[in-house]
């Protein structure tokens, strides 16, 4: 991982939407899914609500957006507090190795630690080993395998 001393990670504003736009699509992309644009219009307008329990950050390189990332706060049954769900992390292809999702995930980390929430977790998908290398680094694997309704 290089040197990176123009990145700056902060939370989205409403001039983002474009390149937030951009970034979400590419990521869903790769995901090999898409949404509907009310669900762009809808998310984007959630994460910069005060009344929202969801948020997103940015990253910046040289002013230049090159990642995103969503997280969640929610209630926990086995634990009193609220805890964290990181949903979307994304980084540019060009922007890779470079710390952009290290630096976005260490910012939940901050915020979630602000908050007192005790735990922050996130799923990937098995192929996604690239990514997996960074978070085999900063996280630890869980047992769980997720399902959901057909």
């Amino acid at each position: 991982m290089g040197d990176n001393t123009n990145l700056t990670v902060r939370s989205l504003t409403r001039a983002d939407e474009p390149q937030w736009r951009r970034l979400w699509r590419a990521y869903l992309a790769f995901y090999e899914t898409e949404v509907d644009d009310e669900v762009y219009l809808t998310t984007f307008s959630r994460l910069l609500s005060d009344d929202e329990p969801q948020f997103g950050l940015i990253a910046t390189d040289g002013g230049r957006p090159v990642g995103l990332v969503h997280y969640i706060f929610h209630r926990h049954n086995w634990k009193i507090e609220d805890v964290c769900y990181l949903q979307d992390l994304y980084a540019d292809p060009d922007a890779r190795g470079r710390g952009v999702g290290r630096a976005l995930i260490e910012a939940v980390y901050a915020a979630a630690d602000r908050k007192g929430a005790p735990a922050v977790y996130w799923m990937t998908q098995h192929f996604n080993k690239k990514a997996r290398e960074l978070y085999d680094r900063i996280g630890r694997v869980t047992p769980f395998i997720k399902y959901q309704r057909g």
